[in-house]
């Protein structure tokens, strides 16, 4: 996503430049103040420069709704996988972590193995609510 936003900001910064090149009264007169017209539109309470004809403003809006909602979206986006991270790991995975620290059980402190028997427990507990949803049993056959 954050490489979608950078590639419209510099397609939206050309835009706006060309729209504006020649224009009367235009403070946007070369590309690197269009690129920082970019950034100033949709990340601030308006401080970028004004386009001063209909095109640019037309171009400017676009930009200013669009490089907003990529702009908030990645980091909303970047935020909720972080959390959501840890609630899809699979079983594997979470095998894998066990086995590891069973291996370290001698390095490992009190807390660290009170949080392995908690993790160990609600892993056998959650395989058992699965089998006998199928009507298994855990034990020996």
């Amino acid at each position: 996503m954050a490489s979608l936003l950078v590639i419209s900001w510099m397609l939206f910064a050309a835009a706006l430049y060309f729209a504006e090149y020649g224009a009367e009264g235009s403070t946007i007169t070369s590309y690197g103040r269009a690129l920082y017209w970019g950034i100033a539109a949709f990340s601030t309470a308006g401080i970028a420069d004004m386009p001063v004809n209909g095109l640019s403003e037309l171009i400017g809006a676009i930009w200013i709704v669009l490089g907003s909602m990529l702009f908030f979206g990645a980091i909303v986006a970047t935020i909720t996988a972080y959390f959501m991270r840890p609630l899809q790991r699979p079983s594997k995975q979470i095998i894998d972590t066990i086995e590891y620290n069973l291996e370290q059980l001698d390095d490992l402190s009190l807390e660290e193995l009170e949080l392995l028997k908690e993790t160990t427990d609600a892993l056998i507990e959650h395989v058992e609510r699965l089998k006998s949803a199928r009507g298994e049993t855990m034990g020996p056959k």
